[in-house]
């Protein structure tokens, strides 16, 4: 099993979350995020960055990300980034339609890139739908495994532009469940970490 950190900013949702027994298991280490900068991930395989993190701390991180993917590290990134911390998401924001399934015919406008791909194995497409804060354009050559009907990823897989992997998606599940709300983050949770930790990236 891959050897998992987990950055941790001191929100609540993410201290629920992240110290949820049926998914602290898949953590070494839950990392506070202002003391990565003075610290090494030289002994992870993978690092987990929940959504709403302070920007300015992970940008006074980057250099140990950086080196972490340098040396071939596994980057898995929730929700929007709308700073250059990552290399080569290009962020685009787009209004979030919070209330889609209210809509008559609702459609969430989500696909499945890649239907054959490891990690359909563990989750479903429903089990990554709730609403999305924006697209990324990755990267030519990185595997998109959701993306937009009109354009843009939701959620993809890139080798290319690091000695490492990111792992990017807009999606930000831990959010809601540690927030006790939207049913499919479980889901999504309960597939993505054994994914993470042991799946075929």
């Amino acid at each position: 099993m891959r050897k998992i950190a987990a950055l941790y900013g001191g929100n609540a949702h993410q201290q629920r979350t992240l110290y949820e027994p049926k998914y602290r298991r898949f953590f070494a280490e839950v990392i506070y995020l202002p003391a990565l900068y003075r610290g090494s991930l030289d002994e992870f395989d993978v690092l987990l960055v929940p959504s709403q993190l302070h920007q300015g701390l992970l940008a006074r991180s980057q250099p140990q990300i950086w080196q972490f993917l340098n040396r071939g590290g596994i980057v898995a990134a929730f929700g929007a980034q709308p700073q250059p911390w990552l290399p080569g998401h290009n962020w685009e924001f787009r209004p979030t339609n919070f209330w889609w399934w209210l809509e008559p015919n609702a459609k969430s406008g989500l696909v499945l890139k890649r239907p054959e791909h490891d990690l359909f194995r563990y989750i479903t497409l429903e089990d990554a739908t709730w609403h999305y804060h924006g697209v990324f354009w990755p990267a030519a050559g990185a595997e998109i495994l959701i993306e937009v009907e009109d354009g843009g990823a939701i959620f993809y897989i890139d080798k290319l532009t690091t000695p490492g992997t990111l792992i990017l998606t807009t999606l930000d599940p831990e959010f809601h469940y540690g927030s006790y709300f939207m049913p499919a983050t479980e889901r999504f949770l309960d597939g993505f970490l054994p994914w993470l930790a042991e799946g075929q990236l």
